[in-house]
């Protein structure tokens, strides 16, 4: 619920939208530039740098041989984390994941996963016994609006530059990566689309991040079929504002997906 301190804020950004405008001069369905940077991070078996506007975020992948799930004995795993660092905004703290860091990761980590992006019967190395484990951790460098899609673009991105390491004696040398990469089937873009009084819009800033109503992140892969969808804010949906908002996240998916 939007706090007495911003309503004023929420008139002025209603207002401006009705003209159809936003404050920093986009339309309503318009992002900021977005940027993608490959291999950022040397430690890493695959990673990303990438950035919205003046929002910066970092994803990276680790990779490492376990045991599989007794329900899933020939299947690899994978998880994703998200860290919200306090240099990267004043509204961050340090500690424990909070809230808002958990539903950052499980939203990335349910749009890759429910679209089979990632072939995980390929990453088992011997059934019962040993899979490769990606871990995606995801760091956020400044957070100007719109930390989810940022978030799942970079983490996306981190997966398609990863490169297994060397394995010797059942032993993993992360000092030599082969040029072998994940087997990776489609590329999940999540969308997220804001609802700001009777509004659509989508790459919010900080301002307009205070005072939506309702948020509805659209997962696709490139055919446009949905994997994922997260509801988020305080009102609810209509079936007509959700179908606005699935359509929206699909036309924009395909725009972004060419960043990659």
């Amino acid at each position: 619920m939007v706090s007495k301190m911003n309503e004023q804020l929420r008139e002025h950004i209603i207002k401006s939208l009705s003209a159809g405008i936003r404050f920093d001069g986009r339309k309503p369905l318009e992002y900021r530039t977005v940027s993608v940077e490959y291999g950022v991070s040397k430690n890493a078996e695959g990673s990303s740098r990438v950035k919205i506007g003046e929002t910066e975020v970092i994803a990276g992948v680790k990779l490492s041989i376990d045991k599989p799930y007794p329900d899933t004995p020939d299947d690899g795993v994978m998880s994703v984390n998200a860290e919200l660092l306090p240099l990267s905004s004043p509204e961050f703290e340090g500690g424990p994941p909070d809230e808002q860091s958990i539903e950052l990761a499980r939203v990335v980590d349910r749009g890759i996963r429910e679209s089979k992006a990632i072939d995980t019967k390929k990453l088992c190395i011997k059934k019962n016994e040993k899979v490769w484990m990606i871990s995606v951790d995801i760091v956020t460098i400044n957070d100007s609006g719109n930390l989810i899609d940022a978030s799942a673009i970079a983490a996306l991105a981190a997966l398609k530059d990863a490169k297994f390491p060397s394995v010797k004696d059942e032993m993993v040398d992360y000092k030599k990566l082969t040029a072998e990469k994940l087997p990776m089937k489609k590329d999940p873009m999540a969308i997220t689309v804001y609802k700001i009084g009777g509004h659509f819009i989508v790459d919010p800033d900080l301002d307009e991040e205070k005072v939506y109503d309702a948020r509805l992140t659209v997962t696709t892969t490139p055919d446009g079929t949905i994997s994922a969808l997260q509801k988020g804010g305080d009102l609810p949906l209509t079936m007509e504002d959700v179908e606005k908002m699935v359509d929206t996240g699909i036309d924009k998916a395909k725009e972004l997906r060419k960043m990659l």
